[in-house]
């Protein structure tokens, strides 16, 4: 299930309350007269099962509620109810299989800014895979992925993609496009001061590194398993599951790759150095691609499911158009024909 929370101006409200008494996947409406002060206006509580989510909220678009009042949604971890069961039951699909796409664009949002702190971790996580390399350690390759902030940047660019939201995906490039040629940076100064002090051997060989030489030698099998967890990843984040997410992060050697271009380059290996960027390039193309696949996949099926909602009578309970949007043009095909026999 989700909650929303509703400020809504009082002239709105009974058209808000209507909407949301009207469909079977929603209850425990509560309304507050006069509750919110900034803005002013009426509270309006109530819980959604998960599956009509976007659709309830995108009923709440249409009637102009983001510019005049305002909409929260929080994720109920469980509920005790039978009204909830039946609320469920009347939504078509699982819940663990339910997208809610508003949900989904302010997570990735909030993940593609190019602040101190993702650059400090990008930085941190390729020091960290610069010592596994050196001393042929998968545990510390783990554990530079696990820290590495990567992921949130991919994920949000696949998004922009799949919604066209250039916006969205300057943001995200901007943050990889930063963050990747600084950690690389960083790590082939520290790895030169390594070296200087004596911290570091005076010469190093791959060959002789057999747990992490696979870093700088990509082949398809690398792309194969980026692609597949590119796909998880975004699952993922669609279904909220941040322990599928972990896997991901420790299956793809994306900051590991992007440190073993800096050691690399420290110690004047350029060829290691070139296997290194192909591992990387590699693997960030498997994650966007399956990720953009799998997105589109989903909204597909977000689209049909919001046209067929387009015709449920209940629309016209609170004022809004049968078989159109009133936020863009799209329109059901035939839906003048579909109201009439409806």
């Amino acid at each position: 299930m989700v909650h929303l929370r509703i400020v809504a101006p009082e002239d709105l409200a009974p058209a808000v309350i209507d909407l949301l008494c009207a469909s079977l996947a929603v209850i425990n409406v509560i309304h507050l007269r006069g509750a919110s002060h900034k803005p002013r206006g009426d509270v309006i509580l109530c819980d959604v099962a998960r599956e009509e989510a976007s659709l309830i909220i995108g009923d709440l678009k249409e009637l102009d509620l983001p510019a005049r009042g305002a909409i929260a949604v929080d994720a109920i971890d469980s509920m005790i109810s039978d009204a909830a069961l039946s609320a469920e039951r009347a939504a078509p699909g699982l819940p663990s299989d339910a997208v809610v796409w508003e949900e989904v664009e302010s997570r990735t949002s909030e993940q593609t800014e190019l602040s101190a702190t993702f650059l400090i971790f990008m930085v941190a996580a390729m020091q960290i895979a610069s010592v596994g390399i050196i001393l042929d350690q998968p545990i510390l390759i783990v554990g530079a992925m696990v820290v590495g902030p990567e992921f949130g940047p991919l994920a949000a660019a696949c998004v922009a993609l799949v919604q066209k939201r250039a916006e969205l995906a300057r943001r995200s490039l901007l943050a990889l496009a930063i963050g990747f040629p600084l950690g690389t940076a960083a790590t082939i100064l520290t790895t030169t001061a390594m070296i200087a002090v004596g911290l570091f051997p005076d010469e190093f060989d791959h060959s002789n590194h057999p747990f992490t030489e696979f870093i700088s030698n990509p082949d398809w099998l690398s792309f194969f398993v980026a692609f597949v967890a590119g796909a998880a990843g975004v699952l993922s984040l669609t279904s909220a599951k941040s322990g599928a997410l972990i896997g991901v992060l420790v299956s793809v050697t994306t900051i590991p790759a992007a440190s073993d271009i800096g050691v690399a380059a420290a110690y004047g290996d350029w060829s290691d150095a070139g296997g290194a960027a192909a591992q990387l390039g590699i693997n960030l193309t498997g994650i966007v691609a399956s990720g953009v696949i799998t997105l589109f996949i989903q909204r597909r099926y977000y689209v049909t499911r919001r046209r067929k909602h387009l015709m449920d009578p209940i629309r016209s309970e609170t004022g809004l158009p049968i078989g159109r949007s009133r936020r863009d043009t799209t329109r059901v095909p035939g839906w003048e024909e579909l109201r009439k026999r409806s």
